[in-house]
């Protein structure tokens, strides 16, 4: 079974803890170390029994992820995704590959700041995978050997901005406002028997109590073993850098049809994207300044849960 952890701030001092049942938490007095020295903490450290001497209620829960660390995305990576965003998941021969900015890393419970100049804010709940050894070559990874590269999982929601991501053709931009990674809570460290649950885990979003994305990993196209051996022809990863995984449907993009993709060739630029934003600014399900949005990943039967995220967006005054 999955072992949990949560890193929370208590009065002025950080700390990592072991979270139990019923939101028990007991800290571990490591101290605010990053994810990565966390992890060697484990790996080291003998600790007696643990003491459940707070609560998640008593505490302020923090991103497991801390920076500096590299945030490597994978996009449409979902089956379904991949059709509504006007792709043959049968025909993907390759990963598609990004890059998200640290600077966006938030705590699992809190505020989303959607940007002034920003109108279309959309959500992307995303299983996120913790590298726990340094890759500089080609590997190839398996079923067998994926629990050498990989030490813990995590929830993360890879909030965008689509109206800077598309017509700027900046992802990494649209992608990287700061807050714009809630991550957590849970850091679930998985033992050798939990890598072939991944498939079990659940997938679920609401916004403003309207699930809006619902799935399972099962449906992934590219699972983590082979997403990581592509990856380690061309990337080199330190422990506590960190693989999203890919959103299910359900968000608040929409890709138009291919007849209107066809129109818009014929158009000059400006045009195509003054088009593209007219049609998406009528779209009801992108953030809006008070939305409240949750999410969960487990499996049915509890073996792993990385607990649930709470955030509202609010408007950036600036």
């Amino acid at each position: 079974m999955a072992t949990n952890y949560v890193r929370f701030r208590f009065r002025s001092s950080v700390d990592w803890g072991l979270l139990g049942e019923e939101g028990r938490i007991a800290p571990l007095r490591a101290g605010d170390l990053s994810t990565r020295a966390f992890l060697d903490f484990l790996r080291r450290k003998k600790r007696p029994a643990p003491r459940f001497t707070t609560t998640v209620r008593e505490v302020a829960i923090l991103s497991p992820i801390s920076a500096p660390a590299q945030i490597i995305c994978q996009g449409a990576n979902y089956r379904q995704h991949m059709i509504e965003s006007g792709l043959n998941p049968d025909q993907k021969r390759y990963n598609m590959f990004f890059t998200k900015s640290d600077a966006s890393l938030s705590p699992p419970i809190g505020n989303v700041i959607r940007p002034s100049h920003v109108r279309l804010l959309d959500y992307e709940l995303e299983l996120g995978l913790v590298f726990g050894r340094s890759i500089d070559h080609p590997i190839e990874v398996n079923a067998q050997n994926l629990s050498r590269y990989v030490a813990a999982i995590f929830m993360a929601n890879d909030v965008s901005a689509r109206d800077i991501q598309l017509p700027q053709m900046q992802w990494y931009k649209g992608k990287s406002y700061r807050t714009f990674l809630p991550a957590g809570p849970v850091l679930a460290v998985l033992s050798q028997a939990d890598f072939a649950k991944l498939d079990l885990l659940e997938l679920l979003l609401s916004v403003n109590g309207e699930i809006r994305q619902k799935d399972r990993a099962s449906n992934l196209v590219f699972k983590p073993a082979e997403t990581i051996t592509e990856l380690s022809q061309f990337c080199n990863v330190s422990p506590g850098d960190v693989l999203l995984t890919g959103t299910p449907s359900g968000c608040a993009l929409r890709v138009p049809g291919q007849w209107q993709q066809r129109i818009a060739s014929l158009l000059s630029e400006p045009k195509k994207w003054e088009l593209f934003l007219r049609g998406q600014l009528k779209r009801r399900e992108y953030l809006k300044p008070g939305d409240q949005v949750e999410s969960s990943i487990r499996t049915t039967d509890g073996s792993i849960d990385l607990g649930v995220q709470r955030w509202k967006v609010v408007q950036d005054q600036l």
